[in-house]
């Protein structure tokens, strides 16, 4: 396990922007992250666990801005999963807020740095006002060039297999699809990131080891790397940090080492 030895987080909220790194390090295309520890923050510090959410969407601002300077092209963060919906009302009401908040402060500057948002997840059942700011936050950026950042909302990764393997169904009754047209390339077009790269890197915030139903599919040959860092106090260090044991890997795909000779 990584051991995070930087100083925690408190600045104030920084504005996105920057260029990727010209340094000739290498940097995965595909980064995506579970950003876990809001409410442990909160509770270690006496606060409410709305102020560790509140804390955490500041988080999310600091690791989109290093993204973009790292060079990242992918950035895939798992924001609300299907299962959050569990959770005491009053904290789905303080997550759905900070949700909208997000959208609408954040979202112009964004699109000014040339971000693209892409929202996975189910969205049926969704409220008309969020389901209303993921649709608008999408058709902004849609034709931006630069950090793709999606997330993930209401999302659960088996959920979303299910309801790639009910479309491959479909498409079979209906005559349009042979079963022994399905394959691994088949199935990828129908999950919500089709036409996404795979992550290469997955990070996991909080100590905790596991991927708790994110990008099962995906993460086929992703690099994991959790860190005790709670997510609030997440920042470039931390990232550069996460980039430097991907670095350390020897990335085989099922095949020989590079090193083997």
């Amino acid at each position: 396990m990584t051991t995070a030895t930087h100083r925690p987080v408190t600045t104030p909220e920084e504005p996105l922007g920057g260029a990727p790194s010209d340094s000739g390090a290498v940097v995965p295309a595909h980064v995506a992250i579970i950003m876990d520890g809001n409410g442990r923050w909160a509770v270690r510090r006496g606060l409410p666990r709305a102020e560790g959410h509140r804390r955490g969407v500041e988080a999310l601002r600091r690791t989109v801005k290093s993204a973009i300077e790292l060079g990242i092209r992918y950035l895939t963060v798992y924001s609300f999963s299907s299962e959050n919906w569990r959770r005491p009302a009053a904290e789905v009401a303080d997550l759905m807020g900070l949700l909208k908040l997000f959208v609408r402060r954040d979202l112009a500057e964004l699109h000014r740095n040339n971000v693209r948002v892409r929202i996975i997840g189910a969205r049926e059942g969704l409220a008309p006002d969020i389901g209303g700011l993921l649709e608008e936050a999408e058709a902004l950026t849609r034709n931006n060039t630069g950090l793709t950042l999606v997330v993930a909302f209401n999302y659960g990764s088996r959920d979303e297999i299910a309801r790639a393997m009910r479309a491959l169904a479909t498409d079979v009754a209906a005559g349009r699809l042979q079963p022994e047209a399905i394959d691994a390339d088949a199935i990828a077009t129908r999950l919500d990131t089709a036409g996404i790269p795979d992550p290469d890197l997955i990070i996991r915030t909080s100590g905790e080891e596991r991927l708790s139903n994110f990008l099962l599919w995906q993460a086929a040959y992703a690099e994991l790397v959790f860190m005790p860092i709670l997510w609030p106090d997440f920042d470039r260090d931390a990232l550069a940090e996460a980039l430097d044991l991907f670095r350390q890997r020897d990335r085989r795909f099922g095949g020989l080492s590079a090193q083997t000779g």
